[in-house]
């Protein structure tokens, strides 16, 4: 299959049920513990009824905490069968996104060759190591809106054209973080490049300029200028992003000129390695959709349309969809010190993503039906109000267990629907929003979203496997959520792997996997768990949010395994 290759979609099957919540039982046990005071008890004569009553009532109320719990933790079963496998999960869809905001590049990526950080040819070595662990499969450069506002041209030699930065923060763009930086970055981590053009200020000659100055193994006067920069050899360009937001901040145009630009731009921004004429070709994405209203429905029937009456002269092979978890405009919820309230609102919020993907993939298969063009869900992630005391053009904000919880439900969601979603790309690797990594000078910390990354990196490419099973329900307030989300992959080597995140804050959950098609003899793996919703790593504490190791028992041919409360957890299943 070709990177975004098509695949059958697999239904999945969740069903959700109520009962009594653990915290009304808590709530009778304390009623208990609060009748049993010496001043409420009636006057008695007889001492030895008094005490008798006593030791009753204490009976009563241990009984009630200590069966609680028992009644609670009702056993969720999963039901596998691994014979059934469906369309490759993608590795694609665990791409990452580096904007030239804030301290995303530089600071995040870039130090430059004479920083005391230790670094490779100005490239940060301690980010490049991380970045390499989670095996990074495509980075998104230069952006974002600053993509529609870069001129590529001061971003190469020896001398560097310093402009500003108007969409975030205003502040000075050196552009000594450009192409052959960028490249050198990808080479570093062993990551595919995924370029955005400039269709909002740009022309499509500045866009084939760059794209001959990348790719052309011939002797142009452009590949020639390469040379001299330092790269003899023609770059590898896996995917190019023709605009970004060009319905807002890429320059608020309507569906009908977009698609005048992108037929353009597809017909005249060649890549010409000769290394990628076939099977390798370099894919192109075109502007999607932002949401779900009509305004964006109608942007998909649009652009779908003209693909499917398309002449010779142009093509695409991916539409985008951005979408943020933000439960209000502008963004208002804290990323630190938030209780059980927004932890609940957030995760409502970004399940919402998989009626999004539904919307979206139904029109498409309207003019799509064979699914050749690939859904990228290019900018996606959560998106909080900036920390107190930082720039706010610079969007920082911590990244907590909370968002390591939503990170596992989007990439699950992604999971389920990869016939169509064949990228993603979560906003962003480093410093801002929803971070794999942050840095401070030379200090760096891995954030809860990298653990979940590196946990769920065995998925990348294996083929999806349906899991049934009954999620249970977690309320608090007027929100209730699936308690339970699971999903499975069997990787290229046949062996089968299960990723179980539990919503539930307060309580945890015995799972029973009935698993069909395989004889499990054992099953390991990770957890990654923390004290509280918002318990975040720091550069004093990096290790609060992190994972420990945890095994499956095997009791009469299935899998028993009990699921700490806020969890994620990732095992493989040895046969």
């Amino acid at each position: 299959m070709s990177r975004l290759s098509s695949g059958t979609r697999v239904s999945f099957t969740r069903a959700v049920k109520s009962g009594h919540s653990l915290r009304q039982r808590h709530r009778a046990a304390y009623t208990v513990r609060e009748s049993l005071s010496i001043a409420s008890l009636p006057r008695w004569s007889n001492l030895g009824q008094a005490a008798l009553l006593v030791q009753c009532l204490l009976a009563i109320h241990f009984a009630l905490i200590v069966t609680a719990p028992v009644v609670a933790q009702e056993k969720i079963e999963l039901r596998i069968d691994v014979s059934r496998t469906g369309a490759k999960i993608d590795r694609n869809i665990f791409g990452q996104f580096a904007e030239h905001l804030g301290h995303g590049v530089y600071q995040g990526i870039w130090v430059g060759p004479n920083s005391k950080i230790p670094n490779t040819r100005g490239i940060r070595n301690d980010v490049v190591a991380a970045l390499k662990a989670i095996k990074v499969p495509n980075v998104r450069w230069p952006g974002g809106c600053f993509a529609d506002e870069y001129h590529w041209r001061k971003g190469i030699g020896p001398q560097r054209v310093e402009t500003l930065n108007p969409n975030w923060g205003g502040v000075i763009e050196p552009n000594s973080f450009g192409t052959h930086e960028f490249m050198d970055f990808l080479d570093q981590i062993g990551a595919e490049a995924f370029i955005s053009v400039n269709v909002g200020s740009g022309t499509p000659q500045e866009a084939a300029e760059w794209l001959e100055y990348l790719t052309t193994a011939q002797p142009t006067t452009l590949s020639k200028e390469r040379a001299a920069n330092g790269h003899a050899a023609p770059y590898k360009i896996a995917y190019l992003g023709i605009g970004n937001e060009s319905w807002d901040c890429g320059g608020n145009m309507t569906p009908d000129y977009y698609l005048s630009q992108l037929k353009i731009y597809s017909r005249f921004v060649r890549n010409f390695n000769p290394t990628q004429q076939n099977k390798d070709q370099m894919l192109k994405i075109a502007v999607g959709p932002g949401g779900g209203e009509a305004r964006w429905t109608e942007w998909t029937e649009s652009v779908m349309r003209a693909w499917q009456n398309r002449q010779w002269s142009w093509d695409m092979n991916g539409l985008s969809l951005h979408n943020y978890t933000v439960v209000r405009w502008p963004p208002a919820f804290k990323s630190v010190g938030f209780g059980e309230t927004e932890y609940s609102q957030i995760l409502k919020s970004t399940l919402e993503m998989d009626n999004l993907i539904s919307k979206h993939s139904a029109i498409m298969d309207k003019y799509d039906p064979e699914k050749k063009i690939a859904l990228a869900v290019d900018e996606w992630g959560a998106w909080y109000a900036p920390l107190p005391g930082s720039n706010p053009g610079f969007l920082v904000q911590q990244n907590s267990l909370r968002d390591a919880i939503l990170a596992a439900l989007n990439l699950n969601i992604f999971a389920r629907h990869a016939d169509r979603v064949r990228m993603a790309n979560i906003a962003q690797m480093i410093n801002v929003l929803q971070a794999m990594i942050m840095t401070d000078k030379g200090q760096m910390v891995l954030t809860p979203t990298y653990h979940v990354f590196k946990m769920y990196a065995p998925f990348q490419d294996s083929s999806f496997v349906p899991v049934t099973f009954n999620a249970g329900a977690y309320t608090h307030g007027d929100i209730t959520l699936p308690r339970l989300d699971a999903i499975a992959g069997k990787d290229t080597a046949g062996k089968l792997w299960l990723g179980i995140t539990n919503v539930d804050p307060n309580q945890p959950v015995e799972v029973e996997i009935s698993l069909t098609g395989i004889n499990a003899k054992s099953a390991t793996g990770e957890t990654l768990t923390a004290p509280k919703v918002d318990s975040v790593n720091t550069f004093n504490s990096p290790n609060t949010v992190t994972t420990k190791s945890v095994s499956a028992k095997i009791q009469g041919g299935k899998l028993a395994l009990r699921l700490e409360p806020k969890s994620v957890t990732v095992i493989s299943v040895e046969q």
